[in-house]
């Protein structure tokens, strides 16, 4: 392996018991949700008792030889606040973790403050896309971004399918030019796609990298282009067309951990790339670990070797 690889978009859980909008999201069995009203394959089979855990991560991860993983949230998965904390105490050279609010309710300010003044998070995630139009520039979510500005902790966050929320990310970039922010799901690349790429809606969410202390990271892009599958062309050609608008060292690679591995591998949310002819050494240089290790600040990060497979 000639990349040192970080993953800058993954999950993890012990239990889903939740629910979002008025519906449900309930653990059942081989792998297996009640999402929303449907029963979905959440995790790959074999993860039979639904724990989504550091240490299955982790040997996916030594597999794959992915040096260190960030761990976002989402409010499908539920609040996982005390068991991140832990995955962070446990192993804080491999992982990364972001706390996560109420953010549907009134006072999650002082919940922030104490996962990073008292839990000492140092990100802070946002599922944008599922704020039920609750504005990014409240006062409550301002004061938030500023005390996350004091205290260095970055923003991780997903924003709504194209440009509906751009000009509220832009405010709070403007208002807190230090808040370092990673926008998710490459901007929420949705396939079809033509030419000119520069006049599609998700661009705008890349373009907010243009400000200084703002990165785009890819994670889920397998899952935005599963209908296409490997080697996923067109998810390569968005990736080259964010990189135009903004440039690779603007760009980290995630891959959605574990949802996006029912349908294909782990070391495969990666390897699509390594194998395109489109995509140059120095570029996949940044994008797949050394932009993410200057954003996050990453220390000192194993070397893992490769293991050839019996059937090798």
């Amino acid at each position: 392996m000639n990349y040192q690889l970080i993953d800058a978009h993954s999950h993890l859980w012990l239990r889903q018991d939740t629910s979002w909008n008025g519906l449900p999201i309930r653990t059942l069995k081989n792998g297996r949700s009640l999402f929303l009203g449907e029963e979905v394959q959440m995790l790959p089979p074999f993860m039979i008792d639904g724990q989504n855990s550091a240490e299955v991560f982790l040997s996916n991860m030594d597999y794959a030889q992915v040096a260190a993983a960030v761990v976002v949230q989402e409010f499908i998965d539920g609040l996982q606040n005390d068991y991140l904390a832990e995955v962070s105490r446990r192993y804080p050279d491999r992982f990364l973790t972001c706390g996560m609010v109420e953010y549907l309710k009134d006072g999650f300010y002082e919940q922030a403050r104490q996962l990073i003044e008292e839990k000492g998070f140092r990100g802070i995630a946002i599922p944008g896309h599922r704020l039920l139009g609750k504005p990014l520039t409240s006062p409550e979510m301002m004061k938030m971004f500023q005390l996350m500005e004091t205290r260095d902790v970055f923003l991780s966050i997903t924003l709504e399918d194209g440009d509906r929320q751009v000009a509220e990310l832009r405010e709070v970039i403007k208002e807190y030019p230090r808040l370092r922010i990673a926008i998710g799901h490459l901007g929420m690349a949705n396939p079809p796609m033509s030419p000119p790429w520069e006049n599609v809606s998700w661009c705008e969410q890349i373009k907010l990298a243009r400000y200084q202390n703002v990165m785009v990271e890819s994670g889920g892009i397998t899952w935005l282009y599963n209908s296409e599958f490997y080697p996923f062309p067109t998810a390569v050609r968005a990736i080259k067309e964010a990189a135009n608008l903004v440039g690779w060292e603007k760009l980290m690679w995630g891959s959605d951990y574990p949802r996006t591995i029912t349908a294909i591998t782990y070391r495969m949310s990666y390897d699509f790339l390594l194998k395109s002819k489109e995509l140059e050494s120095d570029e996949l240089t940044l994008f797949l670990g050394e932009n993410a290790r200057r954003f996050y600040r990453f220390g000192t990060l194993p070397e893992l070797p490769y293991v050839k497979n019996m059937s090798e």
